[in-house]
């Protein structure tokens, strides 16, 4: 029989410079020339839900003024090529990470971790941040390396299901997952008003956390993906001369709605919506968790985790289901029913059926 898997925990860390407010100003800035188009901007991105967002560059003093960032490295009228922003991520992205694993890893037995499984879809370099991490955290040379790249906000889910398969096929092992992101390296320079309410999500951030065979945290049980039909055009993730360009387009909360309306049976399997206790629900927005709140019929609470994640951190791509689940690994009871979703180009909705099997972490 094949071993089962289970997360037993997960540790996060962002950056120290908290932008969300000065990002606003930044933004709003550039409609300085359409007053009527700056009010409509400033009022939606206030009903944003966040509070605080992160980023690992610091940013300027002055909103209004002529760069984003103390450096002038995102100088109004010469922000950076993709080149200089990978160069940025591949001098802040290890740090961040070494702090996540740190942090998971306290109180571990580093040589039996076996595999290292690192998401990103914000920056890329080779070597890579599997090695960077093997090397700053003092793993084994010898450990087996994955990288999950480019898959958007749900990378995680799929990192969690590559987890799995390796536990139930070794359960010796003891797998390191890191999902990282700074999404704010791809700040750009715009007058579109959708693209500038989508940048005011996105925040950096890392989690790490470990999956083996030891009877501990969530059971991982199931694994379901779910693509919206006729939705590709809606959520999309390109690389760019000028950074990496995301498009998110106001008709995905209703694609999403009407897609669990559809599938939650898929998801549930045996189980009901009435069944699950714990809804660690990626919050890639505000309105993307109300759509998911209506659709399912959820109480008011169910998804406090989630905006609360949303609140304090943004939207940090694969990292964020993480975080929320971090939460939830300090506080629930055994048996909990549970079932995780994050939502990415495909438009994809990748989920996870998982229950308690202990005390909190």
């Amino acid at each position: 029989m094949s071993a089962q898997a289970f997360l037993n925990r997960v540790a996060t860390a962002v950056p120290s410079n908290d932008v969300h407010q000065f990002f606003l100003g930044f933004a709003s800035s550039q409609l300085s020339n359409d007053p009527r188009r700056r009010a409509v901007f400033n009022r939606m991105s206030d009903k944003g839900g966040i509070e605080h967002r992160f980023s690992c560059f610091q940013p300027a003093n002055d909103p209004e003024g002529g760069s984003a960032d103390v450096a002038g490295i995102f100088a109004r009228g010469s922000f950076p090529g993709t080149a200089k922003r990978m160069d940025m991520f591949a001098a802040s992205a290890p740090e961040l990470a070494r702090q996540a694993v740190e942090k998971v890893l306290d109180g571990e037995d580093r040589s039996r971790i076996s595999h290292i499984i690192v998401t990103t879809c914000t920056g890329f370099s080779a070597p890579g941040l599997d090695l960077e991490v093997i090397a700053l955290c003092g793993l084994s040379s010898s450990i087996e390396r994955t990288i999950i790249g480019f898959m958007g906000c749900y990378a995680a889910i799929n990192a969690l299901k590559q987890a799995r398969h390796i536990v139930r096929s070794e359960p010796e092992a003891r797998v390191l997952i890191v999902n990282i992101e700074l999404c704010t390296l791809h700040l750009k320079e715009t007058t579109d008003l959708e693209k500038l309410l989508s940048f005011c999500l996105w925040g950096d951030g890392c989690a790490a956390s470990i999956v083996s065979a030891e009877k501990k945290g969530f059971s991982l049980d199931s694994f379901r993906a779910i693509i919206a039909a006729d939705s590709r055009e809606l959520m999309t993730w390109s690389v760019r001369d000028d950074g990496f360009d995301m498009v998110l387009s106001g008709q995905v909360p209703s694609a999403i709605h009407d897609t669990l309306n559809a599938g939650i049976g898929t998801i549930l399997g045996d189980k009901s919506v009435a069944d699950v206790d714990l809804w660690a629900v990626h919050p890639g927005g505000k309105s993307v968790l109300d759509a998911v709140e209506r659709s399912l019929d959820l109480p008011p609470n169910a998804l406090i985790p989630s905006r609360t994640v949303l609140r304090e951190n943004g939207n940090m791509s694969s990292a964020t289901v993480m975080f929320v689940l971090e939460r939830m690994l300090a506080n629930h009871a055994p048996g909990d029913v549970g079932c995780a979703m994050a939502f990415g180009p495909g438009l994809t909705a990748e989920t996870m059926m998982f229950h308690a099997v202990g005390t909190a972490n």
